[in-house]
């Protein structure tokens, strides 16, 4: 039997000379609590996570229960009750625990990039989403779909966020081939043959850091885990069904949500971020190939034959080494040194450069 307070004991004694035996019966015993969920208001729930969000896990139903349907009961209650109907199976145990890599302390000492296929839009083939996070805090500065993960794509997103956010310390990828040279598959990366990515970091100053194993990339594929199973669903409860749409609500409404409910406070709240000009940015996060003008003032890039134009500096630029860029948004541009001498769009037409001033 445990324990009485002197103050309880007299309340004993006392409802006990009042009533006898029946007074010592808890008095709340056939009352109805006044914190009793609704019977009307459980099956409102019930109906509700079977005809619109079957197939939700219980957290990511009962935020939007309390954003956009007004329950004000907790988590625990809603994982009940649909535990309860059969709607949720309940969560396996978990293994043993494996210890995390510490996070960096402060945002922008390093970022990582990855790609997830999967199908995120329905009635879509899978597409790529590719992802720029920081380390320090988890937050998603870059997320975009793509119909394939490479050198394109890695660009973008790292442009995306290097003009929002400046330039960081260092990225951590995978050992993919838009990433890095492998000459032999197991063995280590090749740093000293750079892919066009690794040409960009490099002018920038950035550290590139390759993973080597699937667990050192485990804060990634646990971002990508949440937004296998969260993101799907948004973009289907939104009706979005092509993959503009998806991007831009992905731009602005499901990264910020994202950010808000799953990223944290850094250890220090001092940015490692450099800014950086946007204009600087766009000449070296391009894909850029050196080429021999041809004979008749042309130069080659895949299918495009893109022809120079006159020039008041010389009279052609046969036999000369040029740079040809090719920007994300498929534009291009011939430099010789540092000066653009042409620039074009997507299908090789020329654009029109501003006229160079001459010499006073």
């Amino acid at each position: 039997m445990g324990s009485c307070s002197a103050w309880q004991f007299r309340r004993y004694r006392d409802r006990y000379g009042e009533a006898g035996e029946a007074g010592l019966l808890d008095r709340r015993l056939g009352k109805i609590s006044t914190r009793r969920v609704p019977a009307e208001a459980i099956e409102e729930m019930l109906m509700l996570y079977r005809h619109r969000y079957l197939g939700w896990n219980v957290m990511h139903f009962h935020e939007h229960l309390l954003r956009d349907h007004h329950f004000s009961w907790g988590y625990t209650f809603i994982k009940t009750q649909l535990h309860a109907a059969g709607l949720v199976d309940r969560a396996k145990r978990r293994g043993a625990h494996r210890r995390k890599r510490e996070r960096k302390p402060c945002e922008g000492m390093m970022l990582h990039q990855d790609g997830s296929r999967h199908a995120w839009v329905e009635g879509q083939p899978p597409l790529d989403l590719i992802v720029t996070m920081d380390d320090a805090t988890s937050t998603i500065y870059s997320a975009f779909l793509a119909e394939e993960e490479g050198t394109a794509s890695s660009l973008l997103g790292l442009m995306e966020t290097f003009v929002a956010k400046g330039l960081p310390s260092s990225l951590y990828t995978d050992r993919g081939s838009h990433y890095f040279v492998t000459l032999k598959a197991g063995e280590k990366v090749d740093k000293s043959r750079l892919t066009q990515v690794g040409r960009a970091l490099e002018r920038l100053g950035i550290e590139h850091i390759p993973a080597y194993s699937p667990e050192a990339r485990g804060r990634s594929e646990r971002m990508f885990a949440t937004l296998q199973d969260r993101l799907p669903k948004e973009l289907k409860l939104a009706g979005i069904g092509d993959v503009d749409t998806a991007n831009r609500f992905l731009a602005e409404v499901y990264a910020p949500a994202h950010n808000a409910r799953f990223a944290k406070p850094p250890e220090i709240a001092e940015s490692a971020f450099v800014a950086v000009d946007p204009a600087l940015l766009a000449e070296i996060l391009c894909v850029e190939e050196e080429r021999v003008v041809s004979r008749d003032n042309k130069v080659s890039l895949g299918r495009l034959v893109l022809q120079l134009p006159e020039s008041p500096l010389r009279h052609h630029y046969v036999k000369a080494r040029v740079k040809v860029r090719q920007y994300p948004d498929g534009a291009l541009a011939v430099f010789h040194g540092p000066r653009a001498i042409a620039r074009y769009q997507a299908d090789g037409a020329l654009q029109d450069l501003p006229q160079l001033r001459s010499a006073a």
